[in-house]
């Protein structure tokens, strides 16, 4: 199919069976801030919100890309790090020689494998973040920095890794913002629409880049962040784009505000940003859970750091880092990072109602994975090789959450004629009544990951069953229960 440059066209895209079946991706965040590798100790962002004002977050980020920005802000801690441990002269570019000299020599297969050990479908790799600087020897010349892009083609080599591995590639850009092309610094509500640089010259600039990137690489996934410049004809751009990439998804965060570029309109949108500052209390929560993005046209939604409360009709895609940063933050605590339990049960959670899984990480410099990273993401992996056919290909079933009469809490999908029923914790008996379904005319009850059968019966719609006694420490039980028509919600 071809698609003409109009929003008409283009909203006739559907998600691509690919996308929907994945589930789980990997998000590779790597650039120069994955050299200091550093951001405070603080709660994740959405609890950060709830306590404090947008002001407090930006000068306490626990976003370690965000390096650039935070480092520049007096009172923050991650100005305090870099004078402690750079000097208090020492520019961001000081970052750019380490980092090419490590990433010159990684080794991409291997870190390409480390996805597909999660059990992921696809990658997505930051090529330009807001620090502006390049994975991929872009032809674009930026304004403040000139050449600014990587020694080696990272973007280009990991792609061929990543394909090689069995995995699509998906490539995230960072249009809204770009610091040094308008030497812009975020401190507070208003600068977060004033930080987007606006002139023709970057939508010129941004549009090369996004062409340069669909061109040589053809990614499954075109993932953009904060915004987009409104200078940027997207309709044409998605279009050209789905033509050379038919199976090619966009995500949500492609808004583009229209502000001239004047004192006028700047300090009505400061005047505002005050306000919402200093009223920050009394904004409903549903305001502070990173999931506003309204784009003219989108694939799926992207919320950061949350997911949804029921089975959502539009393909969404949860994205958040294993910890509370997506890049490689070394102050982070263990307790600050998903135990392999937690992300099985979140990621679970999510697919039941109709979401994929996009979680963060950050290699080093060198291209490994830390430790303490990889872990959980090894764990989910050995998870999904025992459970995984209740959750890729899978679809929402009627109903996304149910419980057992003893408490655990369930979550359910469906595929090929089969429901399943994923306990989400430890059950406190061997005996397990499922609530909130009717199980009349099951004719088979199958334990994934157990080879002896299971004792069941259903007494007035209900199913229990009587698991063995000896079952394998997992972090999340699953029960098949088939005919999938045989089984239907309960009201409530």
């Amino acid at each position: 199919m071809s698609f003409e440059p109009t929003w008409e066209s283009v909203r006739t895209h559907r998600v691509p069976g690919w996308f929907d079946d994945a589930k789980l991706g990997v998000f590779l965040h790597w650039g120069l801030y994955s050299v200091p590798a550093w951001a405070p100790q603080v709660p994740d962002i959405h609890t950060i919100l709830r306590d404090h004002d947008p002001a407090w977050l930006f000068r306490n980020s626990p976003y370690a890309e965000w390096y650039l920005n935070t480092m520049q802000l007096e009172g923050s801690p991650t100005r305090q790090h870099h004078a402690d441990t750079y000097g208090a002269a020492t520019p961001y570019d000081a970052f750019r020689e380490p980092f090419d000299d490590a990433s010159s020599g990684a080794d991409l297969d291997a870190l390409a494998d480390l996805c597909r050990r999660t059990g992921a479908g696809y990658v997505v790799l930051t090529t330009k973040h807001h620090d502006g600087f390049c994975l991929w020897p872009s032809s674009q010349r930026h304004p403040a920095k000139g050449v600014y892009h990587a020694r080696r083609d990272l973007v280009g080599d990991l792609t061929d890794a990543v394909r090689a591995a069995g995995l699509r590639m998906g490539l995230y850009y960072s249009g809204g913002f770009d610091w040094p092309f308008n030497n812009a610094v975020v401190r507070g509500v208003a600068d977060m629409v004033l930080a987007v640089p606006r002139s023709p010259e970057y939508a010129a600039y941004c549009n090369a880049h996004l062409r340069e990137l669909i061109e040589r690489y053809e990614p499954s996934v075109l993932w953009n962040d904060i915004a987009c410049p409104p200078g940027l004809d997207l309709a044409r751009l998605f279009a050209d784009y789905y033509d050379a990439v038919p199976e090619g998804v966009v995500n949500d965060r492609w808004t583009q505000t229209e502000l001239p570029d004047r004192s006028a309109p700047n300090a009505a949108v400061m005047a505002v940003g005050a306000t919402l500052q200093s009223l920050w209390r009394f904004v409903p929560e549903s305001w502070k859970d990173l999931d506003l993005q309204r784009p003219r046209h989108a694939d799926f939604r992207t919320p950061e750091y949350t997911s949804r409360s029921e089975i959502s009709d539009d393909k969404w895609e949860s994205t958040r880092g294993i910890g509370h940063s997506f890049g490689a933050n070394r102050s982070e605590r263990p307790e600050d990072i998903l135990s392999t339990t937690e992300l099985v049960r979140s990621f679970v959670d999510i697919v039941s109602k109709n979401g994929n899984l996009l979680i963060g990480v950050g290699p080093e410099p060198g291209g490994t994975i830390p430790s303490w990273q990889a872990e959980p993401l090894l764990g989910l992996g050995a998870w999904l090789e025992v459970n995984g056919e209740a959750v890729f290909g899978s679809r929402p079933w009627r109903r996304a959450e149910g419980a057992t009469a003893q408490g655990t809490p369930a979550r359910f999908t469906q595929r090929d004629g089969a429901v399943y029923a994923v306990l989400l914790e430890a059950a406190p008996t061997r005996r397990v009544e499922l609530r909130g379904i009717d199980a009349t005319g099951v004719e088979d009850v199958h334990v994934l990951g157990v080879d002896e059968g299971v004792a069941w019966e259903v007494v007035d719609g209900t199913l229990s069953v009587t698991l063995p006694d000896r079952l394998p420490v997992t972090p999340a039980l699953t029960l098949r229960l088939s005919p999938s028509e045989a089984v239907r919600p309960l009201a409530g």
